[in-house]
């Protein structure tokens, strides 16, 4: 499995982010993570990531226990935040030179050459970070993320900032590195994103873990007189509490006898 998530909680004190989350994937699975804001999606994301530890449960990451194996785990993963946080200080180039340091990646130039050619950043490469725009910041991200292959990559909101061509070589370049055997975990409020790339989808709500299967499984599990439902429809069905149930009416006690 290139991830494993097993009884997932974080709590910080009374207030309970995730609980009791658990699935796994496995080669070319592409998950689409999705639930109201305040769900826990970016918590779980976090706990995944070893940024922040869980509070209980297990994380494997392609056959690494994260808590017992952190630096072999997090080698083979990346995530790139709704709001990346690049170095100023640092050229584009100099972010990718760093990431093939820490990752010991090599040769890296040749890749990191045909990373920033992807995403139009070859002209921009001896540009300062601070000097990017928003979208630009993004695919420098996505770039350093991808630079060292991971075989699970975390995307929170990919395409913020993105242009339409950025939008279209983000997409395929999900799509080709998903054939290829990588697995993606992509949290996103647009709906017809996760739709267009994903084959699983993970439904959370108040932390809690509401759905995880194939799209088919969960149109059919959220279908309404029989009728498979659109992502919408599920998304909406799954995250919104039922309706009441209305109380009975008390009897009125000055009725007139039916006896």
């Amino acid at each position: 499995m290139a991830i494993q998530v097993t009884d997932l909680h974080k709590s910080y004190g009374a207030t309970h982010a995730v609980r009791a989350l658990t699935f796994a994937a496995g080669p070319s699975q592409v998950i689409g993570l999705v639930g109201p804001n305040g769900a826990g999606k970016t918590t779980t994301m976090r706990c995944i990531a070893g940024i922040i530890p869980p509070t209980s449960g297990a994380i494997t990451v392609a056959g690494h226990d994260l808590a017992a194996q952190p630096v072999a785990a997090k080698a083979r993963l990346a995530y790139v935040p709704d709001d990346p946080r690049l170095f100023d200080s640092l050229t584009v180039w100099e972010h990718l030179s760093f990431i093939a340091s820490a990752y010991r990646v090599t040769p890296w130039k040749p890749l990191a050459e045909a990373l920033l050619k992807r995403f139009d950043l070859t002209d921009h490469a001896r540009k300062l970070a601070g000097e990017l725009s928003r979208g630009m910041r993004q695919k420098v991200a996505i770039c350093c993320a991808f630079l060292h292959d991971p075989a699970f990559v975390m995307l929170d909101e990919p395409l913020t900032g993105l242009d339409p061509r950025g939008i279209r070589e983000m997409k395929d370049s999900i799509r080709e590195r998903a054939a290829a055997g990588t697995t993606f975990l992509i949290s996103s409020h647009l709906l017809a994103l996760v739709e267009d790339l994903c084959t699983s989808l993970l439904i959370v709500l108040e932390g809690r873990q509401v759905f995880y299967g194939p799209f088919t499984e969960a149109r059919t599990a959220f279908s309404a007189a029989g009728v498979p439902a659109s992502l919408e429809e599920v998304f909406f069905r799954a995250t919104e509490p039922p309706p009441p149930t209305p109380s009975p009416t008390p009897p009125d006690a000055n009725a007139p006898s039916q006896d």
